[in-house]
């Protein structure tokens, strides 16, 4: 057997060794370990805290022209090398390579989009009501931000936290995922050789209870932002708001996508299965909860059945698959177990329900299609994070509207109609942050915001220019 290659944290602008490593398993291929990544300890995060508060100073204060060109070459080399870290991504996450790819050139775009934002820092200069006055409104940077990724969209997620946090003048402390940390290594080791002072940005890897928990803890972060489960981010919140700490959270999703009897039935079956299965379903936009009115709901489950046992399944990295694996034994485990639930709870099975098999030993899983559901089933109300979906009938519009907005979650909501009456009903009544007409409920622009209301997100939102709201803080000035 070949020696893993170790790889470390990186602190203070240098690499630093750790006393733990741990195998980062390619879940296509059991016996494919991509190499062993450091476990920060408390005080490796202590000190990685404490180097983002000695350059904040310099940093925050950094020219604006050398700042937004450190980006902009962090960018370039992501674009450059993305078949390659597309490559990475695919073998420790399990999405499909043209996935992949595609997701690590929305990473070199966001670098790409906020580096021209360091010269896009505008205020505002008003009259005060006091004659000799003026006012002058800036933003400032926070300080030291910790940031918390999931294991789902390794490069794009960290890249939309980091990319802002260092744009507008903070210092970042970022812990990625245990599952998935080769995607965050790569872009420390780009940024490494990008030209930011030492201690600006840093690594540490490890377990959220160890490593995420000094890093939420630590009265020396100034804020943190957080992509993860609705669990970990209510104590994440309720820490923070403890100690008035700023803090993001983007969470869970239990995201409804409308068919109407007017819709188009090719597209209303294809953006279903996009928005279902694709990325093995493990999005938070992902749409799990299909609600169908009366006259196309048996016409739509039919075509919905046979395109969903279309669906191929195999390994990440070859040709002609449409979804990969799960991405560990733990979250196959919960599907397998919300799979059973379905049964037990009286939903017909129409298609999947089982492990499927691959050329190689990996968490693979049939995708599953549940029918004649009810909207007070467990399955149609809790967040499976899988190739899990199941579809539920409606008499009408008012019906589905009402069914779309009873859930605890708000992030993402559909509707697929040619009706221009119904399509802006439901733009504006969809009780939630982002809405879908004709499209499927995963799949956003990198440019605008990215966010939910209620149970899914808490804070300012994500991506864009509306990301200053979080990474900076208002100043008013008077002038005399």
């Amino acid at each position: 057997m070949a020696d893993v290659t170790r790889y470390d944290n990186f602190i203070d602008g240098q690499w630093v060794a750790s006393n733990r490593y741990a195998p980062n398993i390619n879940p296509s291929d059991l016996s494919d370990v991509i190499g062993d990544y450091a476990q920060a300890d408390a005080g490796q995060v202590q000190a990685a805290i404490d180097a983002a508060r000695r350059a904040f100073p310099a940093w925050s204060t950094f020219g604006i022209q050398a700042r937004a060109d450190a980006l902009e070459q962090v960018g370039l080399e992501i674009l450059a090398r993305r078949d390659e870290l597309g490559t990475l991504l695919a073998r420790e996450e399990g999405k499909t390579l043209p996935e992949a790819i595609a997701e690590v050139v929305r990473a070199g775009n966001i670098f790409k989009f906020f580096a021209g934002e360091c010269l896009r820092q505008a205020g505002e200069t008003l009259p005060s009501v006091r004659p000799g006055v003026s006012v002058e409104i800036t933003r400032e940077p926070l300080g030291v931000v910790g940031l918390i990724t999931p294991w789902n969209f390794p490069i794009a997620i960290p890249a939309w936290k980091i990319a802002p946090a260092l744009a507008y003048g903070n210092c970042v402390v970022i812990k990625p995922a245990e599952l998935v940390p080769g995607c965050v290594w790569a872009i420390a080791e780009i940024i490494s050789r990008a030209g930011f002072p030492a201690g600006v940005f840093n690594l540490v890897m490890g377990h959220g209870k160890e490593v995420g928990e000094a890093i939420v803890g630590s009265r020396q972060v100034d804020a943190v932002s957080f992509t993860g489960s609705v669990g970990v981010g209510r104590g994440i919140a309720q820490a923070c708001v403890a100690r008035g700490t700023k803090v993001q959270l983007e969470m869970g999703g239990k995201n409804p996508q409308i068919v109407l009897d007017d819709a188009d039935l090719d597209v209303a079956v294809e953006l279903c299965t996009q928005s279902a299965f694709y990325s093995t379903g493990q999005r938070c936009t992902a749409s799990s909860r299909i609600i169908v009115t009366d006259g196309i709901y048996d016409r739509f489950v039919a075509a919905m059945t046979a395109r969903v046992a279309s669906i191929k399944v195999g390994s990440a990295l070859a040709p002609g698959v449409d979804v990969g694996p799960v991405v560990s034994a733990a979250q196959l485990e919960q599907d397998l177990r919300y799979i059973a639930l379905g049964k037990q709870e009286g939903a017909r099975l129409a298609c999947g329900g089982e492990r499927a098999s691959g050329a190689t030993e990996g968490y693979y899983l049939a995708p599953t299609l549940f029918v004649d559901s009810t909207a007070d089933m467990r399955i149609s109300r809790e967040e499976i994070f899988g190739p899990v979906a199941n579809v539920v009938r409606v008499r009408d519009y008012e019906a589905a509207l009402a069914m779309a907005n009873d859930t605890e979650f708000g992030l993402s909501a559909g509707i697929c109609t040619t009706s221009l009456k119904y399509a802006n009903h439901f733009k504006r009544h969809a009780q939630a942050g982002m809405v879908m007409v004709n499209l499927p409920t995963a799949g956003v622009d990198y440019h605008v915001p990215f966010g939910g209301r209620k149970g899914s997100s808490y804070g300012p939102r994500e991506q864009g220019r509306y990301a200053q709201e979080f990474y900076t803080t208002v100043k008013t000035t008077y002038i005399g």
